[in-house]
């Protein structure tokens, strides 16, 4: 880097403009400055010469002087100590504003808001539509957002003159903060609107009606976007997220997209075989109990489940048989049934026969 011509320090032509004067001495303030290279002594000089070169060149009056007399005119020359100039400060206001909150307070997306709805079993399984409430903020009827009474509007505020921050100094940074009297907005509101004393926002209840596709599940959310709480300073409002849960059903459960039902039968239509009505959520279907079947078997129904969020296509229905055994018997039942039982052998229960012989060869 040459010490003897600000123009080379700074990396830039003699007729270079202003602003690419400022772009160059920002660049290379960031890249030396001594927060990045503590304790580098050659970072910290390179540093100094980058900012007494700046100081010069950025004031066209001093400028002028050095294309006349180089260092030796008026007021110039290099010095160690000279500081830090206006615009070093004003770059790293830019870049600690963001970290301490400085700046006029922009346009504020609105707030997400959540609703948690309870649907039965039969409407999360093919869908239903529904009208539901929501408490939000809306914006407000008399000023339209403004929070200024109609026919006056917001004043530029003194205290920040409208930037809608103030700055302060700490060291040699000039630091930015929301203005306090005006929030960071800029302005402020001498004569507040009466329906919404000047915030912009009232509370207001909005009805909508929402389509809940087929499918959903407990825990299943619907996004409706920009029916959230309104966004400051004329930015989008939030969404409304729509959390579902699905009341138990007497009779169904889910498992995925099957529909589980456990269906109790007669031991002797178990053993003799039937025709038995099962129900199923679009109504009762006729069965074809097998004769022999066993307590646990598992019947499927095909397309008798719920529709997938994802594809559409239906699941299907699991009848889970379970064999009923009875709990209170007539003289004549017990005696016919004690008839059956002196009459059965092993090959008419191959469980039982098939238990016991594993049994056997254990203990033996």
């Amino acid at each position: 880097m040459d010490e003897k011509d600000y123009y080379k320090i700074l990396g830039v032509e003699r007729g270079a403009s202003d602003d690419d004067i400022k772009k160059a001495y920002r660049k290379l303030a960031q890249q030396f400055h001594p927060d990045k290279h503590a304790g580098e002594k050659a970072a910290e000089e390179k540093f100094k010469l980058i900012n007494a070169a700046y100081e010069v060149l950025k004031t066209p009056e001093k400028r002028a002087q050095y294309d006349r007399f180089g260092h030796a005119g008026p007021g110039q020359g290099f010095r160690p100590d000279a500081g830090f100039g206006a615009d070093f400060q004003d770059l790293f206001s830019e870049v600690f504003s963001d970290f301490f909150g400085g700046g006029r307070r922009g346009p504020e997306r609105g707030a997400d808001l959540r609703y948690d709805i309870e649907l039965t079993f039969e409407e999360a399984a093919f869908g239903t539509d529904k009208k539901i409430n929501i408490p939000k903020n809306a914006v407000c009827g008399q000023c339209h957002g403004a929070g200024a009474r109609a026919g006056t509007s917001r004043t530029q505020c003194v205290t920040c003159k409208g930037r809608g921050e103030v700055r302060f100094q700490q060291g040699f940074l000039s630091i930015s903060r929301p203005c306090p009297a005006c929030g960071g907005a800029g302005s402020v509101i001498k004569d507040p609107c009466t329906g919404c004393a000047g915030a912009g926002r009232v509370r207001a209840t909005n009805t909508l009606t929402v389509k809940f596709p087929p499918g959903v599940e407990t825990g299943s959310r619907l996004r409706v976007v920009g029916e959230g709480d309104f966004g400051e300073r004329g930015a989008h409002a939030g969404d409304l997220y729509i959390v579902i849960a699905v009341k138990p059903h007497p009779i169904f459960t889910r498992e995925n997209d099957d529909v589980i039902c456990e269906m109790p039968i007669a031991f002797t239509q178990a053993a003799l075989g039937a025709e038995v009505s099962v129900p199923t959520i679009e109504g009762p279907v006729v069965l074809k109990i097998p004769p022999g079947t066993q307590s646990g078997k598992v019947f499927r129904l095909k397309g008798k489940g719920i529709a997938s969020l994802q594809s559409g296509r239906r699941g299907d229905e699991q009848v889970i048989i379970r064999v009923e055994t009875p709990a209170k018997l007539s003289k004549r039942q017990r005696e016919i049934l004690e008839e059956f039982a002196s009459l059965s052998g092993e090959d008419t229960m191959p469980l039982r026969k098939n238990f016991f012989s594993k049994v056997k060869d254990i203990f033996e």
